[in-house]
């Protein structure tokens, strides 16, 4: 059975698959093109411009590459950005520390 996925995140891969889509019609790229470029298929391209989810993370990486996006989206896990888990990691520390007696 095929888990499906919540809506927002359904709406958000849709929209991504538009805004490449823009990408590659705003600099006259023709699919056949873009997806030489990413080293994926023209059927492969047609279901990222759909935002399909089924299409691995790598051929979304590399057709936005391929379009001259750039690798900033990379950083969007970075733990360095990731406020929630140094909270969480705060919240986790003791309140005081005992001596080994060493």
């Amino acid at each position: 059975m095929k888990k499906t996925l919540p809506i927002s995140l359904r709406s958000s891969l849709k929209n991504l698959g538009e805004s490449l889509r823009n990408a590659r019609i705003r600099r006259r790229l023709k699919m056949v093109t873009v997806a030489d470029r990413a080293g994926v298929s023209r059927e492969t391209l047609a279901k990222i411009q759909r935002g399909d989810p089924g299409v691995s993370m790598g051929n979304y990486a590399a057709v936005i590459f391929a379009l001259g996006l750039g690798t900033d989206w990379m950083n969007l896990a970075d733990i360095a950005s990731d406020k929630i888990g140094q909270a969480l990691d705060e919240d986790r520390l003791p309140s005081r520390v005992r001596s080994t007696g060493a």
